[in-house]
C-alpha cells in the first residue's frame, strides 16, 4: 500500500522509544541476544569512519566509475560490515547470512575488516589509503586471538557480499536512449544535449525489494490537465536562471543541494549517530538500513523515469505550445537555474532519497531532533532543522527551486522513497535469511 512520508514517518517513529534498537530484536534465542548485551560497550565510530572514508572517495575526480551508482557502493560496504557485526554480535536480524565467528572475536575488528575488504574490492586504485585507514584501526584493539577471529569475520562477510553483488546486472553497458517525438517524451536536454548515463539501472537486482517495480508511482497527470499546467507553471517561475519571484532564500535553497544527495543523507547520519551515542551493533545497523534504502531507491526511481519517460521543465516549457493545454504558455527562451540532469523527470531523485533518509533516520531517533547540514558546493553555508522530515521536504524543493523538477516529480519521489524505506525497515526488522 501506498503512504504518504508524513504517513511513513509517524509509523517508524514510532519504533525509536529505545533509541539503541530498531525494529524487532532479534530472531535468535535468548542465548545470542545475552551475546549483543556483551557487546554494546564497543562504539559505532569504526563504521563512521569507514562511511566516512567512502564520501571521500566519491568526491574524488574519477574515482567512481562513471555508469555504477554510488549508491551501490554505500549498500555492499554496510551491508557487508553488518552481517560482519551481527555475525559475532546476534542481537538483530542478519541482512544475507552469518559467517562462522568465535564466541570472544571482536565485532569492531570485524567491522573493519569488511570495510577496508569491499571498498579495496570496489576501488582498487584506494588500497593503499585503504590500508593505512585499517591499520589504524586495528592499531587501537589490543593484540589478541579475539583480534584475529574478529578480522576473519570481516574478511568472509566481505568476500561473501562481494560474492552474491558480483552479477547483479552494475556493470552492464548502459543501452542508447532513444528520444520519443510526442510531446511529453523525454528529450536531450540543454545546452550539450547528451546521451542520459543510468538506462540501465532499473535492471540491476535490488538488495532488498523484490522487484524494481515494486513501489512504481502511478504515471505522471495528463498534459491536458490542471494539475500539470499547475505544477509546469510553478517551475516555469520559481526555476527560471533569472527568476523574479524566487526568493534569496529559495536560491541558497537550490545551490545549497546540488551535490548528490546521498551524500548529505550519510553526512547528516553521521552526525546524529554521534550525536546519540549509538553503540556498534545500531551503528551498523543505522547505515545499512539507510544505503540498502537508497540503493533500492536508486533502481526503483530509475525504473519510474524509463517507464514513464516524461519531459524536464526545460524541454516542456520551451515547447509548452504542443501539448493542447490553454494554461501553459511556451517560452522558447526559458532557462533553467542549474543544468539538467541526464535522466528523465518523473519522480524525482533527490525527493525519493531524501524521502527514504527521512524514514529511517526516524525510526532510529524518532523525526524530531536537531540537524545541521552543510552543503558540499557552497562553502561554509550551514542550515538547520528539527525534523527529518523537514529536511526531506526542502531537498525535494531544491529542484524545483533549481529548475530540474516540477511538484508532480517531487511528490511522486517522496511517495516512492517512503515506500521503499518502509519496507526496508520491515524486512531488515523481521528477519531476512540467505534464501530469500
Amino acid at each position: 500500500m501506498k503512504r504518504t512520508l508524513t504517513a511513513l514517518i509517524a509509523v517508524v517513529a514510532a519504533m525509536a522509544t529505545v533509541p539503541a534498537v530498531v525494529g524487532a530484536v532479534s530472531r535468535d534465542t535468548a542465548g545470542t541476544a545475552s551475546r549483543a548485551d556483551k557487546h554494546t560497550s564497543f562504539s559505532g565510530a569504526t563504521v563512521i569512519d569507514w562511511n566516512r572514508e567512502l564520501l571521500s572517495i566519491v568526491r574524488t575526480k574519477g574515482a567512481q566509475p562513471p555508469t555504477i551508482h554510488a549508491t551501490r557502493s554505500f549498500a555492499i560496504l554496510h551491508a557487508a560490515i553488518y552481517d560482519a557485526v551481527v555475525s559475532i554480535t546476534g542481537g538483530a536480524p542478519d541482512y544475507l547470512f552469518r559467517v562462522h565467528a568465535q564466541k570472544d572475536a571482536r565485532p569492531d575488528a570485524a567491522a573493519a575488516q569488511a570495510g577496508h575488504d569491499t571498498l579495496a574490492a570496489l576501488y582498487p586504485a584506494m588500497t593503499p589509503a585503504l590500508d593505512q585507514l585499517l591499520a589504524t584501526e586495528l592499531a587501537g584493539i589490543p593484540q589478541s586471538q579475539s583480534l584475529q577471529d574478529g578480522i576473519s569475520v570481516g574478511h568472509d562477510a566481505a568476500a561473501r557480499m562481494l560474492m552474491i553483488r558480483a552479477a547483479d546486472g552494475s556493470s552492464a553497458t548502459p543501452p542508447a536512449f532513444t528520444p520519443g517525438s510526442q510531446p511529453g517524451d523525454y528529450q536531450l536536454t540543454p545546452p550539450l544535449f547528451v546521451q542520459p548515463v543510468f538506462t540501465h539501472w532499473a535492471k540491476v537486482t535490488p538488495f532488498v525489494l523484490h522487484e524494481a517495480d515494486q513501489f512504481r508511482p502511478a504515471a505522471p497527470p495528463s498534459l491536458q490537465s490542471v494539475d500539470y499546467a499547475t505544477a509546469l507553471n510553478e517551475v516555469k517561475s520559481l526555476g527560471q536562471d533569472v527568476s523574479t519571484t524566487r526568493t534569496s532564500d529559495q536560491t541558497q535553497i537550490a545551490k545549497f543541494w546540488a551535490a548528490p544527495i546521498w551524500n548529505y543523507w550519510n553526512e547528516i547520519a553521521q552526525n546524529a549517530a554521534l550525536a546519540h551515542g549509538t553503540d556498534l551493533l545500531t551503528t551498523a545497523r543505522l547505515f545499512a538500513n539507510l544505503n540498502l534504502s537508497f540503493a533500492d531507491s536508486a533502481i526503483a526511481f530509475y525504473d519510474a523515469k524509463y517507464t514513464y519517460q516524461l519531459w524536464r521543465p526545460v524541454t516542456a516549457i520551451r515547447e509548452a505550445n504542443t501539448t493542447g493545454n490553454p494554461l501553459t504558455v511556451a517560452d522558447p527562451n526559458w532557462n533553467p537555474l542549474a543544468t539538467t540532469a541526464l535522466d528523465p523527470s518523473y519522480p524525482g531523485a533527490h525527493s525519493t532519497i531524501s524521502a527514504a533518509g527521512a524514514a529511517v533516520l526516524s525510526s532510529f531517533f524518532g523525526d524530531h531532533d536537531t540537524i545541521t547540514v552543510t552543503s558540499e558546493v557552497l562553502p561554509g553555508v550551514v542550515r538547520t532543522f528539527g525534523s527529518y522530515e523537514d529536511v526531506a521536504v526542502e531537498a525535494g524543493l531544491s529542484r524545483i527551486y533549481a529548475g530540474q523538477h516540477t511538484r508532480l516529480d517531487d511528490n511522486a519521489g517522496l511517495e516512492l522513497g517512503g515506500d521503499v524505506a518502509g519496507f526496508v525497515l520491515d524486512t531488515l526488522g523481521h528477519g531476512r535469511d540467505s534464501t530469500h
